[in-house]
C-alpha cells in the first residue's frame, strides 16, 4: 500500500509540514550528500575498482580492454551520469585491497564480486546498495575423483583465497558437518588456482561463478567440475561509501533500470521504439513521463542512456557469463522474479 502526501496538511503531531519547509530541509541534504557526483563530473570520469582478471566479470581482452559483467555496470553507471559509457578509468585491486581503497576514495564506487555483508556495511562504513548477482559458495574437484558432494570431503586438503568471504564460510561448513579440513589459504584467487592445479590441493572453494571462471584457465577444464552444493548465500554487488545517499541512490536505480528494462521489454535494440511508447511504465523508464532522473541529479533520459551503452540486465549477463559467453553459466536465481527467479527491482514511479 502507498500513501502519498499532502502538502499543508497538518501532522498527527499538530506539525504543519510545508512545501517550503521541506525544500529547504531536501536543500541542505543535498548540498552535504552530493559530494561524489559532484567530484566525478568535475573530473570528467568515473573511477572503478574491480578484480585483477577474472573472466566473465572483469578481465581486459586481447585488446587491452576491460570487459565482463562487473564492468559493464561501472560503464552502465558512466552512461547514466556522462552519457558515455566510456567515461569510467577502472582500477585493479586484489581482495585485501579493495575496501580500503573504496574508503579512502581512491576510487569512487567498487564492482568486484563483493559480498554484501553485515560486518561490510556495519564495520567498514561501506554500503550495498543492490545485488547484482545473487551466488553461493562451491567446490571445484578433479572429475576422476569418486565425490558427488561435498559432504564427502572430509579430511580433504582445500585451497582458498585468504580475506574473503569463502575462507570464513569453508571453515563453518566443515566445523558443522564434523568433518576435517586441511586449509590452505592464499593470499590470492590465481595462488589458490595454481595450489589446486598442480595438485597442492583437493578441491578449490570460491563462489560457484568464480569457479566457472577459474575452471575455464585450468590446463585441462575438462577434467574437472563443480560439484552441485552450495554451502552459502553470496549477494553479490557493487559497494560505495556510506555519507552520500544521492550516490547511493544512483548506484541502487542504475542496476533497478536494467532490471525494470528487462522485465519491461525494453532492451538495446527496442530502445528507439520503447521512446515512442504510450506505455506507463516504459514512458517513466525512457523518461518521457516525470522527473524521476532529475530527483537524483540526473537527466530525464538517463536510463536510456543505460540501456543504449550495455542493455538491460538480461543482456548484460547472457553476453557476459551467461549462454552467450564461454562460462555459460546458467542464470538460475538471476533469472528474473517473473521467470522463477529472484532478481526484482521496485519500480519507477
Amino acid at each position: 500500500m502507498c500513501t502519498r502526501m499532502i502538502w499543508g496538511i497538518r501532522a498527527a503531531a499538530g506539525v504543519v509540514v510545508t512545501a517550503a519547509i521541506l525544500a529547504g530541509a531536501a536543500a541542505t541534504i543535498d548540498a552535504a550528500q552530493a559530494q561524489t557526483l559532484k567530484a566525478v563530473k568535475e573530473r570528467g570520469e568515473l573511477v572503478c575498482g574491480v578484480s585483477e582478471g577474472l573472466s566473465g566479470f572483469s578481465a581486459k581482452d586481447a585488446k587491452g580492454e576491460w570487459r565482463g559483467f562487473d564492468v559493464d555496470f561501472c560503464r552502465a553507471l558512466a552512461a547514466a551520469i556522462f552519457n558515455d559509457p566510456g567515461k569510467v578509468r577502472f582500477v585493479p585491486l586484489n581482495a585485501e585491497q579493495r575496501f580500503s581503497a573504496l574508503q579512502s576514495g581512491n576510487i569512487d564506487i567498487l564492482s568486484r564480486n563483493s559480498t554484501w555483508t553485515m560486518a561490510r556495511e556495519g564495520e567498514l562504513k561501506l554500503i550495498f546498495p543492490a545485488v547484482t548477482y545473487y551466488d553461493g559458495q562451491g567446490f571445484l574437484v578433479r572429475r576422476a575423483m569418486p565425490v558427488q558432494s561435498s559432504l564427502e570431503l572430509d579430511g580433504a586438503k582445500v585451497c582458498v583465497q585468504d580475506g574473503t568471504t569463502s575462507a570464513e564460510n569453508v571453515v563453518d561448513y566443515f566445523r558443522a558437518n564434523s568433518m576435517k579440513l586441511d586449509l590452505v589459504a592464499t593470499s590470492s584467487a590465481a595462488d589458490a588456482v595454481k595450489a589446486y592445479d598442480t595438485d597442492l590441493c583437493t578441491a578449490f572453494t570460491a563462489d560457484v561463478s568464480q569457479l566457472h571462471a577459474e575452471r575455464l584457465a585450468l590446463a585441462k577444464p575438462d577434467e574437472h567440475v563443480i560439484l552441485p552444493d552450495v554451502i552459502s548465500k553470496e549477494p553479490l554487488g557493487p559497494a560505495v561509501r556510506q555519507g552520500d545517499d544521492q550516490w547511493a541512490l544512483i548506484a541502487k536505480w542504475t542496476q533497478f533500470a536494467m532490471l525494470n528494462a528487462e522485465e519491461l521489454g525494453v532492451g538495446s535494440k527496442t530502445i528507439e521504439q520503447a521512446l515512442k511508447s504510450e506505455k506507463p511504465a516504459i514512458k517513466r523508464l525512457v523518461g518521457t513521463d516525470g522527473r524521476l532522473g532529475e530527483d537524483i541529479g540526473l537527466s530525464p533520459d538517463w536510463a536510456v542512456h543505460i540501456i543504449r551503452a550495455v542493455g538491460n540486465y538480461g543482456e548484460v549477463f547472457d553476453r557476459n557469463v551467461g549462454t552467450g559467453s564461454k562460462l555459460a553459466i546458467p542464470r538460475g536465481l538471476n533469472h528474473l522474479w517473473t521467470n522463477g527467479g529472484i532478481q526484482y527491482a521496485p519500480p519507477l514511479q
